[in-house]
């Protein structure tokens, strides 16, 4: 009788791990699919903002270019001027890179971390 009992408490413990097992992975699998299509949506939003960022900044670039030449009777120097000030932007990005790792990594993980 003591037995019986025990087996059926055992039974029902195994049977209560089973469902565990397989809601927590059910759960950590939706968890999952909602992090990697929050991802998915913010990649694609910041891949058309930033392609309409940089067809507006080609154009305006194109303005500046000219505008530039035109001040300066050359067209060529227009083109140079902004050139080089475009260089001048990535270089200092450049040294600046490290600089943004804390934030970029900050806000990664609290957008991670909150999820899960």
């Amino acid at each position: 009788m003591a037995f019986e009992a025990i087996r059926q408490q055992l039974a029902d413990t195994e049977a209560n791990i089973r469902s565990y097992v397989e809601h927590s992975a059910e759960y950590y699998q939706l968890k999952s699919f909602k992090v990697l299509m929050r991802g998915i949506t913010s990649f694609s939003r910041a891949l058309l903002v930033g392609a309409i960022a940089f067809m507006a900044l080609f154009f305006l670039s194109l303005a500046a270019s000219f505008g530039i030449g035109q001040l300066l009777n050359n067209t060529f120097y227009g083109f140079l001027c902004v050139g080089l000030f475009y260089v001048l932007v990535g270089m200092l990005a450049f040294l600046l890179r490290h600089q943004m790792d804390g934030p970029l990594l900050k806000k990664f993980s609290t957008f991670y971390f909150e999820e899960l």
